[in-house]
C-alpha cells in the first residue's frame, strides 16, 4: 500500500503572512452580508456549523452569535490570527482548527451546515472531488452545503473575455490590484461551472440552486439527501 506521501500539500500553497491577510481585514457590510446568507439558511441555536476556508471569521463570529456551534477552518496561521481577534471583538465563541479542505477532522454525519467561500478553486480537480466527498460524509442526513466560489461561467472559447470581465469587476467594486487577477489565473485551479455542478451530483448531493451572479463567481446550495432518499 502507498504511503501517504502522494497525498496532496495544501499548506505548500497557504502564501499568506499578516500583511498580505490585512486586506481581508477591511470594515464594511460583510458582517450583514453573512448573517443574511445563515439566515436564508435557516441557521438555528444549537445547530454544528463549519466554515471551511473562514478566513477573517466574518461568517463563522455570525453563526456563532446566532446561538450556533461553530468549526472555523482555515489552512493560513494569518487568517486564524484574524479570525481569533474578530471573535473576540465581537465576543463570539468559535473553535478554531488549522486545516483545509482535505485535511479538516470531522465526525460523520455531524454537521448541520457547512459553508466554504472562495477556497476550493486552491484545489485541482481531482483533489476538488475528494474535498467533496469529505464534506459530503461530514454532514448530517438532509443538512445543507453552501459554496461560492471562482468559477469560469462560459465554454473554453470564451475564457479571455470572462477573465477580462472578472478582473474589471473586482478592481472596481472590491479594490484588488490587477496582480492579484494575474495571480488568480496562472497559479490556481478555477474550473468550469458545469465542472463543478458535475462533481457536486458525483459526490452524493442534490443540486438545490446553481447562482451565476457576477463575472467568475458561483454561489451553489447542495443537500445531502435524508437517509433512503435519492439525489
Amino acid at each position: 500500500m502507498l504511503a501517504r506521501d502522494w497525498y496532496y500539500n495544501e499548506r505548500r500553497r497557504i502564501g499568506l503572512d499578516s500583511a498580505v491577510a490585512s486586506i481581508y481585514d477591511r470594515h464594511d457590510d460583510s458582517d450583514l452580508r453573512a448573517r443574511g446568507a445563515l439566515t436564508m439558511l435557516g441557521v438555528r441555536a444549537g445547530w454544528r456549523v463549519a466554515d471551511i476556508g473562514c478566513g477573517n471569521g466574518v461568517l463563522a463570529c455570525e453563526a456563532a452569535l446566532m446561538g450556533a456551534e461553530v468549526d472555523a477552518i482555515d489552512i493560513s496561521p494569518a487568517m486564524l490570527a484574524l479570525a481569533e481577534v474578530y471573535a473576540r471583538d465581537r465576543k463570539a465563541s468559535i473553535r478554531t482548527q488549522s486545516a483545509g479542505l482535505l485535511s479538516f477532522a470531522y465526525d460523520a454525519n455531524s454537521y448541520d451546515l457547512i459553508v466554504s467561500e472562495f477556497t476550493l478553486h486552491h484545489l485541482p480537480d481531482f483533489w476538488k472531488a475528494v474535498a467533496l466527498s469529505r464534506i459530503y460524509g461530514a454532514l448530517k442526513h438532509g443538512a445543507n452545503f453552501y459554496l461560492r466560489d471562482i468559477v469560469f461561467v462560459s465554454m473554453p472559447d470564451g475564457s479571455e473575455r470572462d477573465v477580462e470581465q472578472w478582473a474589471d469587476f473586482n478592481i472596481k467594486n472590491h479594490g484588488f490590484e490587477r496582480a492579484s487577477v494575474v495571480t488568480h489565473m496562472r497559479d490556481e485551479y478555477s474550473t468550469f461551472g458545469w465542472v463543478i455542478e458535475r462533481m457536486l451530483t458525483e459526490a452524493g448531493f442534490t443540486l438545490v440552486s446553481a447562482d451565476y451572479h457576477a463575472p467568475l463567481h458561483g454561489t451553489y446550495l447542495l443537500r445531502k439527501p435524508k437517509s433512503g432518499e435519492q439525489a
